[in-house]
């Protein structure tokens, strides 16, 4: 696997938008549902971005306010899902963070291109010490229960032809079948027996309920060369998606990471940079590129460096843009040394006019 020549023709795709760029990390500038449409497609191992809420009506982010319905929201966003889409693997994966009263009208729009696979709810907790907005506002004048959540759709690229939209699954079922091997054939060569049913895990892999391991993977590769397979076949990270967690990670669909505290320069929607981590190792492999369409204060692509992945956002704001290119020529200069991100980046910020900041995520 190499994501060398992708990340090489992104960059150039961008062109004259190009802000930053190093050989782990690029920064265009510029209105990124117009820079989408240049990038190549199937590019892109995983989406991983925070678009405006429009609930929130927040003047101090660009395209909050922007629209007068719902509905010119949706359709704006829709513009997107099909850009991703089109740059994202077929094997890829996307975060994207919501309020929770758009979640519901946001999913059933972008269940059309892709596979929703988890509604993750982000309790925002505060360190101690720091209340924020929940413990400071009048809890009496409430008339609907407190928004102290933010939600993150998770979903996938999706297949046509198989229960589950499963692109590898699609991959599996025409190779066995151009190889005259039935799915008990398959099995037997390889070993793979259900507990359950004989026909056992190749009729759960092509049905996308479940996918192998490298393990079984390469034998699964053995079984279609000795059946005389010509064409090449596609290594595991470019067939699989990734998703890896374990008991010592959040594993379940609510998440605890505190919210990032109050500091002069910080973005509006700045998200703690070790839930962002987490969001990567999770879903990538080492070295796949990550793009963050509204890149904001760059916390994705700091994360994605840290994680050591190929990073790529499109910032309309050129101040952030310049925080951005600052903060990565910092950690690149500290090497392994470099501190904590989210201090890194409390110490370089841009600074904007006092009316500007919002301190709540």
């Amino acid at each position: 696997m190499s994501r060398t020549n992708d990340f090489k023709n992104i960059t150039v795709s961008l062109g004259n938008n190009l802000y930053y760029s190093s050989q782990d990390a690029v920064v265009a500038f510029g209105d990124s549902l117009q820079l989408l449409e240049k990038l190549p497609d199937h590019s892109v191992s995983l989406i991983l971005t925070d678009p405006p809420y429009h609930s929130t009506k927040k003047n101090n982010i660009i395209n909050d306010k922007a629209f007068s319905t719902d509905d010119d929201f949706i359709s704006w966003m829709e513009s997107y899902a099909l850009q991703w889409k089109r740059v994202l693997r077929p094997n890829g994966s996307i975060f994207m963070f919501c309020s929770s009263c758009m979640e519901s009208k946001l999913d059933n729009m972008l269940s059309k291109y892709f596979n929703i696979l988890s509604h993750i709810v982000w309790t925002k907790p505060n360190d101690p010490g720091y209340d924020g907005w929940k413990g400071k506002m009048k809890k009496e004048a409430l008339r609907q229960w407190y928004p102290h959540s933010e939600r993150i759709i998770f979903m996938e690229s999706a297949s046509d032809g198989n229960l589950n939209r499963s692109y590898f699954g699609n991959y599996l079922r025409r190779l066995r079948n151009k190889c005259n091997l039935s799915g008990k054939d398959m099995t037997e060569m390889i070993g793979a027996y259900g507990k359950i049913n004989h026909g056992g895990a190749v009729s759960n892999w092509e049905s996308g309920r479940n996918i192998p391991s490298r393990e079984q993977y390469a034998s699964i590769c053995d079984a279609l060369r000795r059946s005389g397979i010509k064409e090449d076949l596609l290594t595991y990270e470019d067939v699989i998606r990734p998703f890896e967690v374990n008991a010592n990670v959040e594993f379940t669909d609510v998440w605890n990471f505190p919210s990032v505290k109050p500091y002069k320069g910080k973005h509006p929607a700045e998200k703690p940079v070790n839930m962002l981590e987490h969001c990567i190792n999770c879903t990538t492999f080492p070295g796949d590129i990550v793009l963050d369409c509204f890149a904001g204060s760059g916390s994705t692509i700091l994360a994605s460096l840290k994680t050591h992945r190929l990073g790529i956002g499109i910032e309309i704001d050129e101040g952030w843009c310049s925080s951005i290119k600052k903060n990565i020529e910092n950690m690149i200069k500290a090497g392994d040394e470099y501190e904590d991100i989210q201090v890194l980046m409390k110490r370089q910020t841009v600074i904007k006019e006092p009316s500007l900041f919002n301190f709540e995520n």
